[in-house]
């Protein structure tokens, strides 16, 4: 009885995660969703002439490339790591994750960010870490790739937008960079910065009226949490700029933009920072931003989400499906 190991209730056997060679294989993906000769980019006759306009960027052939190139590609894939799951759920095929998504820096329109984002430079890129730690420092990204044993997670995502999607996420645990911070014990929250670039992030140009740059924050004790995770790529291979390469959050138990992308700086706090939709809405968006069906966005019910894949709605979980995990650290109240 001491080796009996009951799975948690969000824990994805093997035998339904979406095999590996599947997500990587472009052209069996394009098989598999009934794609024809156009989407595998044969010649169709009459197609192509001296005269005729560049091709349109695909999002299955562009779109899903990671934002380093080949840079760190022998990090991956990761090893996967079966402790998470997404219970009975499918994970989400890739060009849906690639091609719906909110990232303001780059366009308020979901399905053309991954456009926007196209060819965008992240390398070289830092990390400065400040605040109250004992020492100030700048992260690189030898130091964030290669100084951590990377992982595969799979874990649920649910944008307050009420869509949801099963994404595997490859990174390391955040309580890992924490602790190699060497935060100082008057610190209890750490707050995060994303990039921010006028000259090239047209988002960031054409809405000058948005606080800029990004940032959001938690309590030392949810970053430190184990399901609390540094994202450094997907699918098998580094982020695609899209989705907050070369680094990003996942917070499987929160609201989706709590998990700030492209980030470039890293503070400890003694006090709740400000967080950057609360201070555009406080009135709709709060500090915490736990998933919570029983807690109404203003201006819809919370009670329903829709797969982004299937577009079959379903009953959103507390706090997502990860209840069991994170609610000793929460009284219901918090906003």
């Amino acid at each position: 009885m001491a080796n009996l190991r009951i799975p948690r209730s969000w824990e994805l056997p093997e035998s339904l995660a979406t095999p590996e060679e599947v997500y990587l294989n472009r052209r069996q993906i394009l098989r598999t969703l009934g794609f024809g000769a156009l989407a595998l980019g044969l010649p169709i006759p009459g197609a192509w002439s001296a005269t005729a306009e560049p091709a349109e960027p695909d999002l299955l052939t562009d779109g899903l490339k990671p934002a380093l190139g080949k840079s760190y590609a022998d990090r991956f894939p990761a090893k996967r790591n079966p402790e998470y799951g997404v219970g009975d759920r499918e994970v989400t095929p890739e060009k849906f994750a690639a091609g719906n998504n909110n990232f303001y820096e780059f366009t308020t329109r979901k399905d053309a960010v991954w456009k926007a984002a196209l060819g965008y430079k992240v390398e070289p890129w830092t990390v400065e870490v400040g605040g109250l730690v004992k020492k100030p420092r700048t992260l690189d990204l030898d130091a964030l790739f290669r100084g951590f044993p990377l992982e595969e997670r799979l874990y649920r995502f649910r944008c307050v937008e009420r869509w949801s999607m099963q994404v595997p996420w490859t990174g390391f645990p955040l309580r890992a960079l924490i602790d190699s911070l060497e935060p100082l014990s008057t610190a209890k929250y750490v707050r995060f910065v994303c990039v921010k670039d006028l000259e090239h992030l047209s988002g960031q140009k054409e809405s000058p009226w948005f606080p800029w740059p990004y940032y959001e924050g938690l309590r030392l004790d949810e970053a430190r949490h184990p399901l609390a995770f540094v994202v450094v790529g997907s699918y098998g291979h580094a982020l695609p700029m899209q989705n907050g390469a070369p680094l990003r959050l996942a917070l499987p138990w929160k609201y989706g933009y709590k998990g700030p992308k492209s980030i470039v700086r890293i503070e400890f706090v003694a006090d709740p920072p400000p967080t950057f939709w609360n201070r555009l809405q406080p009135l709709e968006y709060g500090f915490y931003s736990n998933v919570n069906p029983q807690k109404p966005h203003p201006r819809w019910s919370q009670e329903i989400e829709t797969d982004l894949a299937t577009g079959v709605p379903r009953p959103t979980l507390p706090y997502n499906g990860y209840a069991q995990e994170v609610g000793g650290m929460y009284d219901g109240k918090e906003a």
